[in-house]
């Protein structure tokens, strides 16, 4: 399994990354291709392109086994993790906070202190996507915009589910969906953001 560091980037960067230590290649196989029709949406709009040397990448958890499951849900420690990244975010203040999955979702609006607290077997494929849906709809770059993507789409049968849920049309994929939605949100918003190439 890979190691990844606890954080990695610049906390002064708009775009977060939260990202649960078990599945730290979310990275690679969900966020680069979202990141990759972002960046092109935004070159084909507005001829910018974001900066990406500095997104900001936080682990949920210090360590792969405090990571909860379905027995213990949240432990104290995971407490302890949930107020020092509130602290970091409440100082930093990101404009958009990705997250990848369950569990890095429900942290998050743990974080925010968001009730009622949800266990792990409700932020399906289907709840994830109302709450994207719902991140999209209410974006607001003057506020911390928290938006959830599925931690698996390629590597099992949430492919399909994912596309059913997330797509418009049959020949849409998920990465192409998610991206154009984030993409959207950027370019109406890009004064509001500060990590474009020079």
């Amino acid at each position: 399994m890979e190691m990844m560091a606890r954080e990695s980037g610049s906390r002064s960067c708009p775009i977060w990354l939260l990202v649960n230590p078990k599945h730290p290649s979310v990275r690679y196989y969900i966020w680069t291709p979202v990141l990759a029709i972002i960046q092109d949406k935004v070159f084909r709009e507005i001829h910018k392109r974001i900066d990406t040397s500095d997104i900001f990448i936080w682990n949920v958890v210090r360590e792969s086994g405090l990571v909860p499951n379905t027995l213990n849900w949240w432990g104290a420690e995971v407490d302890a993790e949930i107020e020092s990244f509130r602290a970091l975010v409440l100082e930093h203040k990101p404009k958009l906070l990705i997250t990848f999955g369950a569990f890095p979702y429900e942290f998050l609006r743990r974080v925010y202190e968001l009730k009622p607290q949800k266990g792990p077997k409700y932020w399906g494929t289907a709840k994830l996507r109302e709450e994207f849906e719902s991140s999209i709809e209410n974006f607001d770059i003057t506020e911390t915009n928290r938006i959830p993507l599925l931690r698996r789409v390629v590597e099992s049968g949430k492919f399909i589910e994912g596309n059913n849920y997330y797509c418009q049309e049959d020949v849409e994929n998920y990465f192409c969906y998610v991206g154009t939605k984030i993409a959207e949100k950027i370019i109406a918003n890009q004064d509001g953001l500060t990590n474009w190439v020079e």
